[in-house]
């Protein structure tokens, strides 16, 4: 059976957020990251953005240096509530 898992947490709309706050492009944003020697293509990046690919760390690691943020600004809106 093919099924597609949800990702639990999705840290997309803040990524494009963040991004959008440096009036940056996406393909602005995977070239940058393609300077920092990580395999990525626009595609890919906007796929991040719209929460259907699971981020890599390495990928996150490169986005908070080319967002000049700390890892904690990407989970920002994420609220869990625990049962």
């Amino acid at each position: 059976m093919d099924q597609k898992l949800k990702q639990d947490i999705s840290i997309g709309i803040t990524i494009r957020e963040l991004r959008i706050e440096r009036h940056m492009t996406q393909e602005q944003v995977a070239t940058k990251l393609q300077l920092l020697n990580l395999d990525i293509t626009r595609s890919v990046y906007s796929q991040i953005e719209n929460g259907t690919y699971n981020i890599r760390i390495s990928i996150l690691a490169g986005l908070a240096q080319v967002f000049q943020v700390d890892y904690n600004c990407f989970f920002r809106d994420v609220h869990l509530s625990i049962s």
